[in-house]
């Protein structure tokens, strides 16, 4: 408990030093016609999550080696990326090749060639997903939250996969940025850091897990965003979108942006709807893969029913805003 609670200290004192950079060097999130905020916003509160597992390395005398030359290599690319942002074609290859060094440390490379190509375009959704989260106030928190306090029940009532320590410093990093981020007017958002680090060791832990367990429906634990994100993907293709631009379309955008829900009302509500699905997935774990269908089948059709219903004031909202500019 000593020992969580100076690491606790010591995150929250590393958020607030990096806050002071943040502001001098001006990092910010500016608003702009694809953005779900309308005020200035410090960039990159998320560093905390790299930190937390930095400590946990050190700590830990140097666990998880790949693990964490994968994690640095993301967290400091992504955080050039948010101070000087490059091309979606060099941060699609940057994040496929840390996906690929992440597989030495957890022994992807003992299986099929299939089953590395599913790791790795699994992996790479993973990572966007989490990263489009960041826009919504305590969205990305309060998920990872959910899902890395499942994932720490699961390790120590479940089935052990991983040093208890990796997800009990992740959940101190993340009640520290929850602190700063799950707001009405947040103080800062994740960034690209702390959305694509904490993408990466939620892979990780993940990935474990299921290798431990021999059972893919853990895969259940990102059942919520995973859906949204999916058919989000599907639904752009139909429209020939970009699907590699930045916008405002998934399901979640929806309903803070064009059906004005609050942010922070939509963070609960879809992580109240994971952690439910969550639940679930333990009681039923002896029949996990039926279970997970039907949860995917629940959610593609409430996915369909909102889109077909409320779609159009997205399109509204997009082609007016295009023709004021």
């Amino acid at each position: 408990m000593i020992t969580h609670l100076l690491v606790l200290i010591l995150l929250l004192a590393c958020e607030l030093l990096y806050f002071s950079f943040a502001k001098h060097f001006n990092i910010v999130a500016k608003p702009n016609e694809r953005s779900s905020h309308n005020n200035n916003t410090l960039l990159g509160g998320g560093i905390v999550f790299y930190i937390s597992m930095l400590a946990f390395f050190v700590i830990s005398k140097f666990q998880y080696p790949w693990f964490f030359v994968s994690l640095s290599f993301i967290a400091i690319a992504s955080f050039v990326d948010d101070i000087k942002p490059y091309s979606s074609k060099l941060r699609m290859f940057l994040q496929l090749f840390s996906m690929i060094v992440l597989g030495c440390q957890i022994g992807l490379y003992e299986f099929p060639w299939f089953f590395i190509l599913a790791f790795i375009i699994v992996s790479a959704g993973i990572l966007n997903a989490f990263n489009f989260m960041d826009g919504i106030n305590g969205m990305i928190g309060l998920t990872a939250f959910v899902v890395s306090g499942s994932l720490w029940y699961i390790n120590r009532f479940c089935c052990y996969f991983i040093d208890e320590q990796v997800i009990n410093y992740l959940l101190l990093a993340l009640i520290v940025f929850n602190f700063f981020n799950f707001r009405k007017k947040p103080t800062c958002f994740a960034g690209d850091v702390g959305a694509i680090s904490i993408a990466t060791i939620t892979v990780f832990l993940l990935s474990m897990l299921i290798l431990k367990t021999n059972n893919i429906a853990w895969i259940g634990l990102l059942a919520v965003f995973g859906v949204d994100t999916i058919l989000t993907i599907i639904h752009r293709l139909i429209l020939k979108e970009n699907i590699f631009e930045a916008h405002r379309s998934h399901l979640f955008q929806l309903l803070v942006n064009e059906l004005k829900f609050s942010h922070l009302s939509v963070s609960v509500i879809y992580a109240c709807l994971q952690a439910t699905i969550i639940i679930g997935l333990l009681v039923f774990r002896q029949f996990a893969l039926f279970y997970l269908i039907g949860v995917i089948l629940t959610l593609s059709i409430i996915y369909y029913v909102l889109i077909k219903k409320y779609f159009h004031l997205h399109q509204l909202s997009h082609n007016t805003k295009n023709n004021n500019h």
